[in-house]
């Protein structure tokens, strides 16, 4: 699979991706220009436009991330949902979620025998 069709089928996982390099590159670059001046006053600006922006832009990409796999599940859990209806539909599968059904309360085996 290409970067193109990964990214229009994942595109919540590759803004995390994008917003979590951002971050880091404002991180980063909050840190060059912090170490660069010797005035505390002059270094205020660098925290708050890379510290604070960086950390905030990073934790919107981990919320990007962990909804991405929020929803990921909800699939799997949707899957699971509609094969159970569908076995609960053939009568294979107890709907009172009790116990599993066996041969005998199917109808498959006589009660006789």
């Amino acid at each position: 699979m290409n970067l193109g069709n990964w990214m229009r089928l994942a595109w919540d996982r590759a803004a995390a991706v994008i917003l979590m390099a951002a971050g880091a590159v404002a991180l980063v670059l909050g840190w060059v220009g912090v170490s660069g001046e010797a005035f505390p006053a002059k270094q205020l600006p660098y925290l708050i436009s890379g510290g604070i922006a960086g950390v905030f832009i990073l934790v919107l990409g981990t919320v990007c991330w962990l909804s991405a796999d929020m929803r990921d599940e909800w699939t799997k859990l949707d899957r699971i949902e509609s094969a159970l209806n569908r076995l609960a539909d053939t009568g294979l599968v107890d709907t009172n979620g009790a116990r599993p059904a066996t041969a005998k309360s199917v109808g498959l085996v006589d009660s006789k025998s």
